[in-house]
């Protein structure tokens, strides 16, 4: 079996493009893999055609490590974001074809399960105003649809510092939260690298009283000495990891011993099989595995086939139901959330499909995020430009 192209296809939203890459090859198997770019979908597209030329057309879909090495090294270039996001989507294609053809799901591939369902954690759902009683009742809704983890980033626009003012009222609402989902219902806690050591740490003792089950990212990831100073002087376990290409780069990290969880996106860290051997590195250093996953339904599939075949995974993050959700339809047999969990896919691959007439309805859309503009936690970019 060979490789004969790719398609792209890009579902666009006001705040996030995800792309999807078709591999095609001459058997007739078709395979699947997506990743999501801020503000970098067309360098991606521009990237993959010259890939599809040099590197892809013509390979081996079942010798993915040998087709990852050349997209990683054959350029002589350093692989960052872009490159590690292009091979990404195009492995996970590879082991959604080799799955179908062996007709077994992608964990089953990788060393079989550990687990038969996933846990899951809720994002995007508090696009609402910024108070308590508005993220109350949004919190309320989370928990009605059955989950039992939630996350949020209650800190507005706070860079580096946080006043009196703004710590006052970013705690209101994680108080608020807290009092909305009860003591059972896990909340996690993101900082998405706003602040400096000094303030990150004062405000993990503010919320400690509301038992969050990790502070994400409290300092700028670059400066894993900062994110080291504050897992001193915390007792919450400390996440990173998102922003993160290349798993060689996590092994600082590891060594720091500065991290508890570690959150990979599958879809920029080089596909399924490159995660999991970051994986069996964490688990060697204690850490659990919780990937970042802000993409749609082919990349929660994928991260799920991670979670079935690795013992030191922790919990998935979703969007899907509270940001977007109508895009759950461009795939079929999207994942869904029962009671909390997902359940570990059993049909052969990633075991999805993309519907590409459907995706063609969310056409690539100007999309923008900027976490430092007034009103982002509503992701609505005409309306947060400062």
């Amino acid at each position: 079996m060979r490789i004969t192209g790719i398609s792209t296809h890009v579902v666009g939203t006001p705040w996030r493009n995800l792309t999807y890459v078709q591999v095609h090859t001459d058997e007739g198997l078709t395979g699947v893999g997506e990743t999501r770019m801020l503000g970098h979908t067309d360098a991606l597209i521009g990237y993959l055609r010259e890939a599809e030329v040099n590197h892809i057309a013509g390979s081996d879909p079942f010798a993915v490590e040998d087709l990852v090495r050349r997209m990683k090294y054959g350029d002589y270039g350093r692989a960052g974001e872009i490159v590690m996001s292009g091979i990404a989507v195009v492995e996970m294609a590879c082991w959604d074809i080799k799955g179908k053809a062996l007709g077994v799901p992608v964990w089953q591939l990788l060393g079989g399960k550990v687990t038969e369902r996933v846990k899951a954690y809720a994002n995007g759902w508090y696009t609402v105003e910024r108070t308590p009683e508005a993220f109350h009742q949004a919190a309320l809704k989370v928990v009605e649809r059955g989950y039992r983890a939630l996350k949020l980033d209650p800190f507005g626009t706070g860079h580096f510092e946080l006043d009196h003012a703004e710590t006052l009222r970013s705690i209101s609402l994680v108080e608020a939260v807290r009092d909305a989902i009860g003591p059972e219902t896990e909340l996690l806690l993101e900082m998405h690298g706003r602040f400096s050591p000094a303030t990150a740490v004062r405000i993990a003792r503010e919320v400690a009283p509301f038992a969050p089950s990790w502070l994400e990212e409290p300092v700028p990831p670059e400066n894993l000495k900062a994110l080291a100073k504050v897992a001193d002087k915390v007792d919450l376990p400390i996440a990173t990891g998102e922003r993160i290409h290349d798993r060689i780069e996590f092994r600082e990290l590891f060594e720091s011993q500065a991290a508890d969880v570690i959150q990979p996106d599958l879809g920029h860290l080089g596909g399924i099989l490159e995660t999991r051997k970051l994986a069996a590195t964490a688990e060697t250093h204690y850490v659990m595995v919780a990937p970042h996953n802000v993409g749609g339904s082919v990349l929660t599939a994928a991260s799920l086939q991670l979670a079935g075949c690795t013992p030191n995974f922790k919990i998935l993050e979703h969007f899907n139901d509270f940001a977007d959700a109508e895009i759950k339809k461009v795939v079929k047999g999207a994942p869904e959330v029962v009671d909390g969990y997902f359940a570990l896919p059993d049909a052969p691959g990633l075991g999805v499909e993309l519907d590409t007439d459907a995706a063609a309805e969310f056409p690539q859309q100007q999309a923008r995020f900027d976490l430092w503009a007034e009103g982002w936690e509503k992701r609505n970019p005409n309306g947060t430009r400062a």
